[in-house]
Order: C-alpha cells, then structure tokens, then sequence
C-alpha cells in the first residue's frame, strides 16, 4: 500500500511540474514577440482565454473519473498552456531574475507546508470549507477593488491570499495523502497536480506582487 501511495504521489508532482513548465516556458517565449502580445490581449481575446481556463477547471475536478487518462492528461498541459498565454504579461511586467527569484522562495514556501500537510498528525479536512469560503471573500474583495482601486485593500488581499493558498498547500497534501487509500482512480494523479498546480501558481503570483521588481 505504501509502495502504490508513494507512486501516486511521485506521479502526482511530476504532472504538478510538468503544468510548471509549459506554463513559465510559454509565458516567457510569448512575452518576447510583440505580435503575438497584441493579438492575444486585444479585443476580447483575453476574457475568451480565461473563460476556457475556467471551463477546464471545472471539466478536470467535476468529470475526473469519468475521463479516460489520455483526455484527462491532454486537458491539463492545454490548461498549463492557456495559464502560459495570460502568464505572459509578468515577464513582460516583471524583471526576468526577479521572477526566477520569487519563483524560487515559491518552492521553498511551497516545500515547506506540503511537508507539514503530509506529515502532521492533525485532520485538515475540517479547514476545507473555511478555505473555501476565504477564497471566495478573497474574489468578492479582488472584484470590489476593481472598481475603487485601494492600494491598501489590495494589499491587505495579497497578504489574507497568502496565508489562504499556504493553506490550501498543506490542505490539498493531506487530501492527497488520505485519498490514496479511499480512492482508486487512474486519473488521480492528474486531479491532484491540478490543485497543487494551482495552489503554486496562485502562491507565485501573491509573493511577486510582494517582492518583485518591475522593469523600469
């Protein structure tokens, strides 16, 4: 049993990497042609792209057992390479040795709380729904501050999100950990890159509005 847990979880993170990959390798080849720039984020385009990110999502947490392997694997590299295409903007935005910079602390930070959702004794199944539900002021606040644009307040969400998606870190390893023996799934692996994809990605993006440089 330890032995198919530990390769569920092996299969787990190198899908988790693999999503990492396409999504900075595309981010960083799309930020350095203009063209492709402009035509992506003019018009509509851009809210088409985050609609399908949306719908993919969706497709991979509700149909995971329902989809063949193949389908399942096809529709996260096709999630990590739309991910890529809006990615592209913060290498645009940002100084490319401060994102290698803020990507690095991202693993140690990320490192750090899978290791204590796997290994603590506690049961985080019971933080889920408050998870949830700060995830979702997190967007209802993002939302309102579209419009008032407080510095402070978008502080204050980069700060709560934070700690929310450390959370969901821990959380999602634990999930992880005790679905390996409930759970008998060929597209498990995938569901699970999938949220710890994720919870990286979203994690990344609070601590380099955090510490990194924009581009004079």
């Amino acid at each position: 049993m330890e032995l198919e847990e530990n390769k569920i979880i092996s299969k787990t993170f190198l899908w988790m990497f693999i999503g990492l990959a396409i999504t900075f390798g595309v981010g960083y080849y799309v930020s350095g042609n203009e063209n492709m720039l402009y035509n992506l984020f003019s018009g509509y385009k851009w809210l088409m792209l985050v609609i399908v990110e949306f719908g993919i999502v969706i497709a991979l947490s509700a149909f995971i057992s329902k989809l063949s392997p193949i389908v399942a694997k096809t529709l996260f590299c096709i999630y990590a390479f739309i991910t890529g295409l809006t990615f592209s903007t913060i290498f645009v935005v940002y100084e490319i040795s401060s994102i290698i910079y803020v990507f690095g602390i991202t693993s140690v930070v990320f490192l750090i709380f899978a290791l204590l959702g796997y290994f603590t004794s506690l049961d985080l199944s019971k933080f889920g729904t408050y998870l949830f539900m700060a995830l979702i002021a997190i967007i209802i606040a993002s939302i309102i501050n579209m419009f008032v644009g407080s510095s402070s307040l978008e502080f204050a969400i980069t700060i709560i999100g934070l700690l929310v998606f450390v959370g969901y870190v821990a959380y999602d390893i634990n999930m992880l950990k005790k679905s390996n023996v409930y759970e008998k799934n060929e597209n498990l692996p995938i569901y699970w890159a999938l949220q710890l994809y994720l919870d990286f990605i979203n994690l990344f993006i609070r601590l380099l509005r955090l510490l990194g440089k924009q581009k004079n």
